[in-house]
């Protein structure tokens, strides 16, 4: 075939992301064959990229039910797939000792993705090429005159490319000021520190056993060290008369656990659906439904309207009887005040602080670190009791109206729905950590078996707002509510991922193109109109063109994934099978329409 018969297109990045680009294009493409050759980029292996890799740990687990996560459309589009099947079909056809409510391992959804391009490959139209290239791509350069790139590769090849397509992913990122002088201090006085990364990435065995180690964080990466030091070390939960009990292998660490809010995220209820199916957004839909003249601001327009749905949730769980009078409060123009008379006379443990929910500590003083861990321990274990309650559990059903919500806000405030100002100082400014605190944990299980391993004296709490310290004798952390010296220990863990900012990110690629003036990172305006630089790139209206040093549309690079932090919110998040609102299949929708945009039009000039 001639060289200049050839569309061909280069797609940086083989995760989920990556895989759904190359997916719609081999489905548009047997609807529509013509000559084309797709470069797919990664050093690891197709489909599975780096963060779902087959080769990691069993023990490391999806946030998600197997029934929820898909990287394949089943609605919204008009190719229909070549493959066809979501994790949950998969799994019950290769992996039927999984069941549907069950959380998979990383490495098992891994599988499934892999066998995704596999397929894809296997069912390539004639006239079409799909090759990998297991090697990281270090630059996308414009050729002389026309829109066409070459990928230059870090195994030395060249690749030529009409149309790129930027899938990232996880970007490796500098450190931040303070983790900067931690690590610089642990290099001066031989200690051990250990930055943020994918939990997959670290050898964990480098901690040793028995000594302490300060563990900053306590979101999702912290459970999956959590797994590693306990079970992976020979360690064992037993369920006795109904409680999770942990057996030592005596090769555990002593784990020092601090973060903000004082313990971990909450877990998720367990429920047949992703959103309780009592759940009722009427307020929520109503207001983003309303017309209005001019960008909404989230805390004026949109939170009252989310915050009537979860008080009504709350309430109308916690009491039949009170369901319709809490309806009328809220559809009252002065509800707030209706609301509050109604909750004067409720007892005060029963009534809702939607705030207090991801801070159960806050204001709480302690007599030492032993008080607080029994109060952490009470907390889990009512919270665990509130997952297995499900639908019948007034906290979980508010977190579940959050959800929910959330996944509404998304689509409204996707490519500039709100104002900047909102979106800086009031959706990602708090609303962002309050909803992902509470309705983005673990598994009920993780919170158990953490009870568990604290009541076994393998984990011990710092307490809430830690401060954190180093010297030449280690590392210390202390907490202003938890009364007691600091704890010590020369190791120190940052228990989250690597940070999703395009300005502190230390991918050579990336940086090139910044570098290079052939991306830029987006600025939005604060109240003050001083221009901010956000954390994602800046892009055209969909599908997602990256734009240049100089504002110019580049016609022939697209972005998709994590580094469209800045117009879609949550862009973390991966597809549901079968979902019900746009957003939980925003990113597939982005990949079709990447693929339909790439062949529907001749982007060479040669």
């Amino acid at each position: 075939m001639p060289e200049s018969a050839l569309l061909r297109i280069a797609v940086i990045g083989a995760g989920p992301r990556g895989t759904s680009v190359v997916e719609r294009l081999v489905a548009q493409l047997r609807q529509h064959p013509r000559p084309v050759r797709i470069d797919l980029v990664d050093p690891f292996e197709p489909g599975a990229g780096r963060v779902w890799r087959t080769d990691q740990s069993e023990l490391y687990l999806m946030n998600t039910p197997s029934f929820f996560p898909t990287v394949v459309p089943d609605h919204g589009v008009v190719a229909a797939s070549p493959t066809g099947l979501s994790f949950d079909a998969w799994r019950q056809r290769f992996r039927p000792e999984l069941g549907r409510a069950d959380y998979p391992s990383r490495a098992g959804y891994g599988q499934y993705l892999r066998w995704t391009f596999d397929e894809l490959r296997r069912q390539l139209p004639d006239g079409v090429e799909l090759r990998w290239h297991p090697s990281e791509a270090l630059a996308v350069r414009r050729q002389p005159g026309g829109q066409a790139h070459s990928v230059h590769l870090e195994s030395g090849e060249r690749l030529e490319a009409d149309a790129v397509v930027l899938a990232l992913g996880h970007v490796p990122a500098e450190l931040g000021s303070e983790q900067s002088v931690f690590a610089e201090a642990a290099a001066q006085w031989r200690l051990e520190y250990f930055p943020p990364a994918i939990p997959a990435d670290v050898d964990w065995a480098a901690v040793a056993a028995v000594e302490p180690v300060l563990v900053r964080g306590m979101g999702l990466n912290f459970f999956d060290l959590l797994s590693q030091w306990t079970e992976g070390r020979g360690g064992r939960f037993d369920r006795v008369d109904g409680t999770l009990v942990y057996r030592p292998s005596g090769r555990e660490p002593k784990i020092l656990a601090a973060s903000r809010r004082g313990g971990p995220y909450r877990a998720k209820a367990t429920l047949e659906s992703y959103y309780p199916e009592r759940i009722s957004l009427e307020f929520l839909h109503a207001a983003l439904d309303q017309p209005r003249v001019g960008l909404p601001g989230f805390e004026h327009d949109i939170w009252p309207a989310l915050k009537r749905d979860v008080v009504r949730a709350y309430y109308s769980t916690r009491s039949a009887a009170d369901a319709d009078r809490l309806t009328a409060i809220l559809q009252s123009d002065d509800w707030e005040a209706r609301l509050q008379a109604f909750e004067l006379q409720l007892p005060e443990p029963d009534r809702l602080d939607i705030a207090a929910l991801a801070k159960p500590f806050q204001g709480r003083h302690f007599a030492d670190r032993a008080d607080f861990g029994r109060a952490v321990l009470e907390y889990l274990d009512a919270d665990v009791a509130g997952s297995a309650a499900g639908e019948s559990d007034p906290v979980k059903m508010a977190i579940g109206a959050l959800n929910e919500g959330r996944a509404l806000i998304k689509d409204f405030v996707a490519d500039g729905g709100i104002t900047e100002e909102s979106w800086l100082r009031e959706l990602r400014g708090w609303f962002e950590s309050l909803v992902e605190g509470l309705a983005s944990g673990p598994p009920a299980l993780r919170i158990e078996q953490l009870a568990a391993a604290a009541r076994a004296g393998v984990v011990q709490f710092i307490g809430p707002d830690p401060v954190f310290a180093v010297d030449q004798d280690g590392f210390s952390a202390s907490s202003p509510w938890v009364a007691g010296e600091p704890v010590r220990a020369r190791q120190l863990v940052e228990a989250m991922a690597p940070a999703n900012r395009v300005l502190q990110n230390a991918s050579a690629l990336l940086n090139q193109l910044l570098d290079e003036g052939l991306v830029r990172p987006k600025v939005m305006l604060a109240a003050t109109d001083v221009p901010e630089a956000t954390s994602g790139l800046d892009v055209s209206a969909p599908p997602y063109r990256a734009v240049d040093a100089d504002g110019a549309v580049q016609q022939s690079i697209y972005v998709i994934g994590l580094q469209l932090s800045s117009v879609q919110w949550g862009s973390a998040i991966a597809a549901e099978a079968g979902s019900k609102y746009r957003s939980g299949y925003r990113t597939l929708l982005d990949a079709d329409a990447i693929a339909q945009d790439i062949l529907n039009q001749d982007i060479r000039t040669r």
